[in-house]
């Protein structure tokens, strides 16, 4: 299924990973971030409904100046103590959480419609591309709401989030590490979509569903024969 999944993430279309049992137990909708397209971010929101998020390399983090949102919290307590009690050192299925800061690009109006996130994120991935990250100021300003993430470094081979499987595909297909995710939910039972409604829903719309699992083996494979 991996070489089914990297065919249609390089084509461009949403591809489905269900991480592990153990972990999230949650099922995201993922697709590069240089070709989503405003139809996508609306099937995003109306099939998956969860946060729509973009994660990003270590690398293209770095170029951009991107932090972890944790550090920018530790530098502002001491003004704003209240920031260190709020550290997320309690998260039950992770060390470290991967959110950064919240984008909106400086051509959007309110930042929020399917029109302006899909601009917001197809010109970061373009920016990325070509590593212009000293520009990240002069185009965008934050907040906004296009949530950023930063991958782990060494991505699966460090951390196995669906982060870290986003930016996996992207390195993988050759492609800007800059990606788009969202949680698929449950309407019925306010939790995560159960993976035979994935399956269900999968086959529906013709997209290829995988195991996080099966990311994981594939990238260390590409990892040691790239």
């Amino acid at each position: 299924m991996i070489k089914e999944a990297l065919k249609a993430y390089k084509k461009g279309e949403i591809v489905l990973i269900f991480d592990d049992d153990n972990r999230e137990r949650e099922t995201d909708m993922i697709v590069a971030g240089e070709f989503i397209t405003p139809q996508q971010i609306a099937q995003m929101r109306n099939y998956a409904g969860g946060l729509l998020c973009i994660p990003m390399s270590a690398a293209v983090s770095d170029d951009l100046g991107v932090p972890f949102m944790t550090d920018i919290m530790e530098a502002a307590s001491s003004k704003y103590p209240v920031l260190k009690e709020l550290s997320p050192t309690d998260i039950p299925y992770d060390e470290k959480s991967a959110f950064s800061i919240t984008v909106n690009h400086r051509k959007t109006f309110t930042g929020i419609t399917d029109n302006d996130r899909a601009l917001t994120i197809n010109e970061l991935a373009k920016l990325a591309k070509n590593s212009q990250g000293k520009n990240f100021g002069k185009y965008f300003r934050s907040p906004g709401h296009v949530t950023l993430l930063r991958a782990a470094e060494g991505l699966l081979l460090k951390r196995k989030g669906h982060t870290e499987m986003s930016v996996a595909l992207a390195e993988m297909c050759d492609l800007t590490q800059v990606a788009v995710c969202c949680e698929m939910m449950d309407d019925k039972t306010g939790n995560s979509l159960p993976t035979d409604e994935v399956e269900k829903y999968a086959q529906q719309e013709g997209l290829v569903f995988l195991s996080g699992a099966e990311v994981i083996e594939a990238y260390q494979e590409f990892k040691t024969h790239p």
